[in-house]
């Protein structure tokens, strides 16, 4: 018969888990208050309301091109044919190539008005190219409202133009939007267009939390005076990244006011990239921005990437340890619940599917995959653009 100072003791028994538990429970709770501050609310935010045509305003899209002629014979087609009364301009900025994009954009602007070319044949030394180019056709347009894509995407619907712009009536003074990748047979598609997810759903909940820290130039606008007050990408100019999350980071500072625009209307769709390596070169120059970004965002960034990255790294040497398996079994349910639920959720409102079932996988692999990228950029910062 137990004694009393036995039911005394038994209760705390539950509790003798080792230190590595604990923090793995720490991690643990860390990504549910992201998932439950961020994520679900986000994702459960009502619909935006439809467009006020009255209201609009006439807008320059962007487009800096270098030898894309293949893309911008599928892009241009469906920009011209967005539905858009307040009007539009196109200004496509060809960046040095040596294909036939000049001629193509040159026999469009002879029937199309609202199309218009801007050529740069060489950047100045110590220049990012693309920056230097987007500045030569930011100066060149002719709206206050700039809109942004890359000659690799398309608009996913013909009210792109509009649903982005109504972003402006909030009011704000630049509007994030989403880019999802189109989805192919395939791991590697699967993992970047959960990446992509992932990303996404960071940067536009933190954005409607009121802590933006970073767009995509895939689907961005901004208005001329946002650009001005930051003096371009004067702060960045000779970085080769940053075009889109450093000019949100400097805009920011100076006040501006920033929009979300979550609607599948309002999404452009990219064409992934069909190597590990050209994924790799890709994730290394967009990570090479973080290191400019703001305390605050690093921190909030850094929060929940390492609670993930220390939840996985604290879990694999307890599977040697058997007195640890039953509350590890215990916090990889709860995790994987908090993962797969939040994360349909969130695909769900970004109208970009993804198997639920291999949701856990690409969770584990993307990780890891981003550790790596993390010590290959403090190893080797060497970058390449086109």
């Amino acid at each position: 018969m137990p004694t009393f100072a036995d039911q005394f003791t038994a209760p705390a028994l539950l509790f003798d888990f080792s230190p590595a538990i604990w923090l793995l429970l720490a991690c643990v709770l860390v990504q549910l208050y992201y998932a439950a501050y961020y994520f679900l609310p986000f994702a459960r935010r009502p619909p935006e309301p439809e467009p006020d045509e009255a209201a609009a305003q006439p807008v320059s899209v962007l487009v800096c091109a270098h030898n894309e002629l293949e893309n911008l014979r599928r892009l241009l087609p469906l920009l011209l044919t967005q539905e858009y009364p307040a009007g539009f301009e196109i200004v496509l900025i060809d960046d040095r190539s040596d294909d036939d994009t000049f001629l193509y954009v040159q026999q469009l602007a002879q029937y199309y008005p609202n199309v218009r070319l801007v050529t740069v044949d060489r950047t100045p030394a110590g220049l990012a190219p693309k920056k230097y180019a987007l500045t030569l056709g930011i100066k060149t347009a002719r709206y206050p409202h700039l809109l942004f894509t890359d000659a690799d995407c398309i608009p996913a619907t013909s009210h792109w133009i509009s649903r982005m712009q109504h972003g402006f009536r909030q009011p704000a003074d630049m509007v994030l939007g989403y880019s999802a990748y189109a989805p192919e047979e395939g791991f590697l598609n699967k993992l970047i267009r959960f990446e992509t997810l992932l990303t996404g759903g960071q940067y536009l909940s933190f954005a409607w939390r009121g802590k933006p820290y970073m767009g995509v130039g895939r689907n961005l606008a901004y208005t001329r005076q946002v650009f001005t007050s930051t003096k371009g990408f004067a702060s960045h100019i000779r970085s080769l990244s940053g075009d889109d999350d450093l000019l949100v980071q400097d805009a920011v500072a100076r006040g501006a006011r920033v929009a979300v625009v979550a609607e599948p209307a309002a999404h452009t769709l990219s064409e992934p990239s069909h190597t590990w390596k050209g994924w790799w070169r890709q994730k290394r120059r967009h990570l090479s921005a973080g290191r400019s970004y703001r305390f605050s965002d690093r921190l909030r960034l850094g929060n929940f990437i390492g609670s993930n990255l220390l939840f996985y790294g604290v879990s694999i040497p307890l599977l040697f340890s058997r007195p640890d398996w039953i509350p590890l079994a215990g916090l990889w349910v709860v995790r994987t619940a908090i993962v797969c639920f939040t994360y349909q959720r969130l695909s769900r409102r970004l109208d970009d599917p993804l198997p639920v079932a291999l949701l856990p996988v690409l969770d584990v692999v993307y990780f890891f995959y981003y550790l790596a990228l993390g010590m290959s950029l403090f190893l080797y910062r060497n970058l390449r653009w086109k």
